[in-house]
């Protein structure tokens, strides 16, 4: 957080107590669901009090908003110029963050929300548009409009429609098999 010459110095102790609230909240949210996402139960799991919770964020969506923005949408592989193994790659580093994260439970909260708010829908935007970002980097140059939406779509909707409807995630065959049948329509002809 930069501040300009006419904001107050950020004091260090309120930025670490507010990632500290807003990771544990992630942590409550992905372990024990919404229901249990409530101001008093977040300060006490987190050791604050709930005066300062409620300081910060008057209301669980800004809450949640916040805390999803901080964590924001994992880490990416970083591409090594072979599009098969950048692919393959790009989907177990998601993979390894749904297992090591379980944010697909996160983001299913995340996605239901945002029916009924749309500063949220806001956040599941950003958090998509972040998480697709590297696929459609690699992919960007060999496939443009609907073809490169399927194609994300499907890579990405392999790890996602895994986890959130099959209840676990694809193995390495699975991913390098989807990987593969979207780069096989790219060797057969198809109308422009």
């Amino acid at each position: 957080m930069a501040s300009t010459r006419d904001d107050p110095p950020v004091d260090a102790r309120v930025v670490r107590t507010r990632n500290d609230i807003l990771r544990t909240a992630v942590d409550v949210l992905t372990e024990e669901g919404l229901d249990a996402l409530t101001h008093p139960h977040l300060a006490q799991v987190a050791g604050y009090s709930r005066a300062t919770l409620y300081n910060h964020w008057p209301s669980r969506n800004a809450l949640l908003r916040d805390a999803f923005l901080l964590r924001g949408s994992g880490d990416h592989s970083a591409p090594t110029g072979d599009l098969r193994t950048d692919l393959i790659a790009e989907l177990t580093k998601f993979r390894s963050e749904m297992e090591q994260y379980r944010i697909h439970r996160a983001l299913a909260v995340l996605v239901a929300l945002t029916a009924t708010d749309p500063e949220l829908a806001d956040v599941r935007d950003k958090l998509v548009a972040d998480g697709e970002r590297v696929l459609r980097q690699l992919l960007g140059p060999v496939l443009r409009g609907p073809e490169l939406e399927a194609a994300v779509l499907m890579l990405s909707g392999t790890i996602l429609n895994s986890a959130l409807f099959h209840g676990q995630l694809p193995s390495d065959g699975v991913i390098a098999a989807t990987v593969d049948l979207v780069l096989c329509s790219l060797k057969g002809s198809r109308p422009r």
